[in-house]
């Protein structure tokens, strides 16, 4: 009797995603935008026109699925590559045998699986190959490429964007997993349909995370007398205790959660800002980041509609300080709700905006003399303070002393709004100009 090596590649040792990987476009499920009849990426696959492009989409979407059906469809030579254990050197001997190739007419596809992990000397290896048509390149990659792929090689690339699976997609694609004969079909599995949906819900999008949940369900599950497997309630909860959120602290989704959450508070909408912050929260972001957030939107976008939001903003940012996550999270929860709720207004953005452009752009006036200190014999020879007017000498405490520039007499900054108390602001702000210009009673 031969002996099985413990390294003998079983069929039941490889993961259920990789076992039910689709071979063909008619096996793929979702990306119907992309891959529907009709639509331009079917198109090119079924007529082996592709071109070099770019893949772009959460994890767990079919990227790396895409690509395999091409291969599998394709008279080119297809490679495989990955970002993550090949360099420059491995580059350049593939590059050279696809330059080989073309001289004998054979195109070569060369799948880049990460793209997005390749430096910019790298990125900057493939472009002449793609420019002279030596490589037909397709890149995957979860980030967004704007940012992650060179500029030169994007623009030779198409960017097809794959979508995050829909909740019906992926209890068709678990159904399938306990039927197909690759899956669970050979045995006798008992689940019903709320649990393959509660696992759908859970995997949010990622068929990956939705299969290796199943298998983990079912290699849980209780074994009958009759050998079929009861999958049960309890067991699928334990499985979906908790979900991995689709969360890069560097990566564009960061940035997308925190304009989320701005844009939310700025539109008044305190349900949906504690929601964004408690996305970012659980997918493991430093609360005084969103703290270090606040402060800012508290100034930027209501001021001095209610300057109380400074001091909310600034206590939540010490509560997070003192405490940590995760008691501070009811800290956040209390400033972002205020912040949501308070009067708006963007009036000292817009008057910073303003000025700084007028500082960048314009010549730099000198400070007016009577605005200069004159702590020396010769500053005063030079008239430095002459004509000042000290404010508080006088019954309104103002004066009509020119405090700009002379060729800046007329700008003007700051205008307030009627938002909450910034109106009064409006009203005391006029009240001075009308004084100083036409010399009316406060």
């Amino acid at each position: 009797m031969e002996q099985m090596s413990l390294f003998d590649k079983r069929e039941e040792s490889i993961p259920l995603a990789s076992r039910l990987r689709p071979q063909k476009l008619e096996e793929f499920v979702g990306q119907e935008h992309l891959l529907g009849q009709g639509k331009m990426l079917r198109n090119l696959i079924e007529q082996d026109q592709i071109s070099s492009m770019i893949f772009w989409g959460p994890p767990g979407v079919g990227k790396t699925t895409l690509a395999s059906i091409i291969a599998g469809r394709t008279k080119a030579t297809f490679i495989n590559f990955s970002a993550v254990t090949s360099g420059i050197k491995e580059i350049k001997e593939v590059m050279g045998q696809a330059e080989i190739s073309r001289k004998m007419g054979i195109r070569t596809v060369l799948f880049v699986d990460e793209i997005h992990r390749f430096n910019k000397a790298q990125q900057d290896a493939f472009l002449p190959y793609v420019e002279k048509g030596s490589i037909l390149l397709i890149g995957a990659t979860t980030e967004n490429p704007s940012f992650e792929v060179n500029a030169a090689l994007l623009s030779r690339c198409r960017v097809f964007v794959l979508k995050a699976l829909e909740e019906n997609d992926l209890v068709k694609l678990l159904q399938n997993a306990l039927q197909n004969p690759a899956g669970f079909g050979q045995q006798k599995i008992e689940m019903i349909e709320e649990q393959l949906r509660a696992i759908a819900v859970f995997a949010n999008g990622d068929a990956r995370t939705a299969l290796n949940t199943l298998e983990m369900a079912v290699l849980n599950g209780d074994i009958q007398p009759d050998g079929s497997i009861y999958v049960t309630d309890e067991g699928v909860a334990q499985c979906i205790n908790r979900k991995s959120l689709l969360y890069d602290k560097s990566g564009e989704e960061h940035y997308n959660l925190i304009s989320a959450l701005h844009k939310s508070m700025r539109n008044s909408d305190p349900d949906a800002a504690i929601y964004w912050m408690c996305r970012m929260l659980e997918g493991g972001e430093n609360p005084l980041y969103i703290a270090r957030r606040l402060v800012r939107f508290a100034s930027e976008d209501i001021g001095m509609a209610d300057s109380h939001a400074l001091q909310v903003a600034v206590a939540a940012y010490q509560a997070c300080h003192f405490l940590g996550m995760p008691e501070c999270d009811v800290h956040l929860t209390h400033a972002v709700t205020y912040l949501a709720m308070a009067p708006k207004s963007n009036a000292l953005y817009r008057a910073i905006e303003h000025c700084k452009d007028d500082v960048r752009t314009k010549n730099a006036e000198p400070v007016p003399l009577q605005l200069r200190n004159a702590p020396t014999k010769l500053m005063e020879d030079l008239k430095y303070g002459e004509g000042y007017q000290y404010a508080h000498n006088t019954e309104e405490k103002l004066t009509r002393m020119e405090c700009l520039p002379e060729s800046m007499r007329d700008c003007c900054y700051y205008e307030p709004t009627m938002q909450g108390e910034e109106a009064d602001v409006k009203q005391r702000l006029e009240e001075i100009k009308r004084w100083k210009k036409q010399g009316d009673k406060l």
